[in-house]
């Protein structure tokens, strides 16, 4: 799984029943904002657009209208025509995304992010094979290079993609991307804060290291541990605003 298929599976995973509209404006607006759409790049045609995302076309036709009046995407007409993202001119404001959300709310998701995360990672520990880990490897390579920075969000969610697919666990897998999905570009946010990134790496570095060696209860605790610490930092800051 590289980085474009591993944020098109998040972005594009179904959203929630209540609120459809307003959840995929968010959702694709959080990824272009984050920069796991980049900009120009072409989203799927409508009709495959709405059932990845397990909507109707009239649903998605009106989320994509209000994502072209914040000037997120464009549509072009014609051949090679379609909707195409657009980077937005200010970047990402994690605490204007935190306001609508509770420190309840915020610890609830937190906590099932937590134990989907930690058993993703004690099953990849028993099950993942040496290509599952050299994936996991380069991905943490990945991260340290000096010109990683503008991905990091990118990069960040692909790990723990590959570490949820080094499960063998489909469902497991399939609830990663959901979560990343209502989740994952706040903790990517918070992670981005000074003096975050070298011990989140340390963490990622630590889950990795468990995978390999098999250890599936270190595995696990590292991974629910490195949530936690994301979704309190989160809650912290929210309770600031």
């Amino acid at each position: 799984m590289d980085g474009a298929d591993g944020a098109r599976l998040v972005v594009f995973a179904p959203v929630d029943n209540t609120a459809r509209v307003a959840a995929v404006v968010r959702r694709i607006g959080d990824a272009i904002a984050l920069g796991l759409l980049d900009d120009g790049e072409q989203l799927p045609s409508e009709t495959e657009l709405a059932g990845h995302l397990g909507i109707s076309t009239v649903t998605l036709r009106e989320a994509l209208m209000a994502l072209r009046q914040q000037g997120l995407i464009e549509t072009r007409r014609g051949r090679g025509g379609g909707s195409f993202v657009r980077a937005p001119a200010r970047p990402f404001d994690l605490d204007e995304r935190l306001r609508p959300l509770s420190a309840e709310e915020l610890r609830d998701l937190g906590d099932h992010y937590a134990a989907i995360a930690g058993a993703a990672a004690r099953l990849a520990a028993r099950r993942s094979l040496p290509g599952d880990v050299d994936r996991l490897r380069r991905s943490l390579t990945e991260m340290t290079r000096p010109d990683a920075a503008p991905r990091m969000c990118r990069l960040d969610g692909r790990l723990h993609l590959e570490i949820a697919a080094a499960s063998q666990s489909v469902r497991l897998t399939r609830e990663e991307i959901r979560l990343q999905a209502d989740i994952g570009p706040l903790i990517w946010a918070v992670h981005d804060e000074p003096g975050a990134r070298r011990a989140v790496h340390a963490q990622h570095a630590r889950i990795v290291d468990a995978i390999e060696r098999g250890e599936e209860d270190r595995a696990r605790d590292v991974a629910e541990s490195h949530v936690a610490n994301a979704v309190e930092r989160l809650i912290d800051r929210r309770l600031a605003l």
